[in-house]
């Protein structure tokens, strides 16, 4: 929304039977980013649990008159997403042993980069609204967006980043469970066209971990978005537009 984190706390859940050195690597990792978001670690909880959990409680700053929402999209406007789909579907394929190293070091280094880049690129620009793409998969988060800005979104499929092996799994099948509880709750708020292959429309509905923000800005200020954007870690795009409302909230060509 637009706020700078100040200060954080680890929050963690560990079971006994797993070495203490388990912990403090992931201890560390979550020590490297808050320190690369610009924060303070401050200390933290830690109590016993039958599996490994791991978070962080964060407090930052905003004035109140700068808070982007995810409802404030105008007709018009053109859409970026700053990091490639297909997370949720690569990790059900790392569970199951069937990444190569490319694909596992390409889906650790996007889920590992903040959003801390792209949200200084849209606050130099000034946008109109925002929202991460996180459990709800793109068209979950899309929908949020065009229902609370009363408007609809036209998603471009061919124009959409997704990490390559994404589509070869999704192709095969490999879909997580929130992904078909995505397309039960928002599936009839969506129209695709007829060209729309399948494994797109899985991918689309895919729960990201560690997404990347989708951006609502006015046609006029989408070059100097994305020049602000150009030394962003993660592949970005511009994906589509806000039209005036429609009988659907959600397109996808």
């Amino acid at each position: 929304m637009g706020g700078e984190p100040k200060i954080a706390m680890n929050i963690i859940c560990f079971p006994n039977c797993l070495s203490p050195d388990v912990m403090a690597k992931i201890l560390l990792g979550g020590h490297d980013k808050v320190k690369e978001a610009g924060a303070l670690l401050v200390g933290g909880h830690t109590i016993e649990d039958d599996e490994p959990k791991y978070g962080l409680s964060v407090s930052g700053f905003i004035n109140p008159n700068d808070v982007l929402t995810n409802c404030n999209a105008k007709p018009g406007d053109v859409l970026v997403l700053t990091k490639p789909l297909g997370l949720g579907i690569i990790n059900t394929a790392i569970k199951a042993q069937m990444t190569d190293n490319e694909t596992y070091n390409t889906a650790v280094k996007v889920m590992t980069t903040l959003n801390k880049y792209a949200k200084n690129a849209m606050i130099e620009v000034g946008v109109n609204s925002c929202t991460d793409v996180t459990g709800f998969g793109l068209l979950g988060h899309g929908l949020e967006m065009a229902e609370g800005s009363d408007a609809t979104i036209v998603f471009d499929s061919k124009k959409i980043p997704v990490i390559k092996a994404a589509l070869e799994f999704a192709s095969m099948g490999l879909i997580p469970a929130g992904a078909y509880a995505n397309m039960r709750f928002i599936g009839d708020k969506v129209t695709f066209k007829d060209e729309v292959p399948q494994e797109m429309r899985d991918i689309l509905f895919d729960p990201q971990t560690s997404g990347g923000l989708l951006i609502s800005v006015a046609k006029e200020k989408v070059n100097k978005l994305l020049e602000e954007l150009k030394d962003n870690p993660t592949q970005f795009a511009v994906i589509g537009e806000v039209i005036e409302k429609q009988e659907q909230s959600i397109i996808v060509e």
